[in-house]
């Protein structure tokens, strides 16, 4: 399916194209993964970027720490996946850091330590998808993959006057055809780093910047119909939830669960405990925090008796620091140390 509607015709086509590069090489920004070629280093600021905002990514040293310890496929791969997931530890869905491990032991043992250079070649790597694929195959060897991200969909909705919910299936595939169609096959590299800081920059969710837009002359809803699109089904309800954590510190050593659940597994966290075993115990720290569509209050009481249950162990305090754990709970314990040493 081409590009229809509001948008049909090869003049207008062009006049995107070229308008988007011409701002791109003026405005783009520097980020480190643009200075390489790597499809390594591409491909972990990608997986990095997935539910994850750049500030956060490049503002709190994420993308320098794992490259520094993990430089290529080859330390990555031979590292083990507790040390992986410590190194990963803030940025959660920890899913992605796996993959990376498992992607970096595939392409030794099965391409032998070279990415497949086609996005076919990279669907074929754990964890890695379409999207992924395409980024890793533009950006590394400037191949003519179309992409669509949180961003891209924004642009792509308001350029074309699309109402129907980008959540849907149907209405995916739509888009990705249309970011087929308006792709710059002899820039592919800077046209989808472009399309991409067009929606982060200035095609925003809430105040998109119209007036300095620069495909503003060929955008269907340049002015106030921008806020209106993309459009999405009604979100999830927020869900309520309660936890509560023990502090158990015994002889220096110190009271930790290992989790076995899809999302955290093998991660460590202070020990949960229903509401009749935590009572009379004094409570420490309150910690709220977000997952998803959960809101989350953290419970801490502090005990002297506490005895290991299933999946728990006592750590040497000076080890748990190298240990993997929620970000959450990281915090949380952070700061009962630092409260008890005041």
């Amino acid at each position: 399916m081409g590009i229809s509607g509001a948008f049909k015709g090869v003049d207008r086509t062009a006049v995107f194209q070229s308008r988007l590069l011409a701002w791109f090489r003026s405005e783009g920004r520097d980020y480190p993964w643009r200075r390489t070629r790597d499809p390594y280093a591409i491909l972990v600021s990608e997986m990095m970027l997935q539910q994850t905002q750049i500030a956060t990514v490049l503002g709190r040293g994420y993308y320098q720490r794992w490259m520094e310890a993990f430089p290529d496929v080859v330390s990555l791969a031979a590292a083990p996946e507790p040390e992986v997931l410590r190194v990963w530890e803030g940025l959660g869905y920890y899913s992605r850091a796996r993959n990376l491990h498992k992607t970096a032991q595939a392409v030794l043992t099965e391409h032998g330590g070279v990415f497949p250079r086609s996005v076919e070649g990279l669907l074929t790597l754990p964890g890695i998808g379409r999207y992924t694929a395409g980024a890793v195959a533009s950006f590394a060897w400037n191949l003519p993959a179309a992409l669509v991200d949180g961003n891209v969909a924004r642009v792509l909705t308001r350029l074309l006057a699309c109402d129907e919910e980008i959540d849907r299936p149907a209405v995916q595939q739509k888009l990705n055809d249309w970011a087929a169609a308006l792709l710059n096959r002899d820039e592919p590299r800077l046209h989808n780093s472009a399309i991409m800081e067009l929606g982060q920059r200035i095609c925003t969710p809430r105040a998109p910047a119209c007036l300095i837009c620069p495909v503003r002359s060929v955008c269907a809803s340049a002015g106030p119909d921008a806020v209106k699109r993309p459009r999405k089904r009604a979100a999830r309800e927020t869900v309520l939830v309660t936890e509560h954590a023990l502090f158990a510190l015994r002889k220096g050593k110190l009271l930790l669960h290992q989790e076995s659940g899809r999302r955290r597994q093998g991660l460590w966290k202070l020990p949960e405990r229903s509401t009749d075993e935590v009572h009379g115990l004094p409570e420490i720290l309150t910690a709220p925090y977000t997952i998803t569509h959960h809101r989350v209050t953290l419970h801490v009481y502090e005990s002297r008796e506490a005895i290991a249950g299933p999946g728990e162990t006592w750590h040497p305090l000076a080890e748990v620091e190298a240990l993997p754990m929620p970000g959450p709970y990281r915090k949380a314990l952070n700061r009962i140390m630092e409260n008890r040493l005041l």
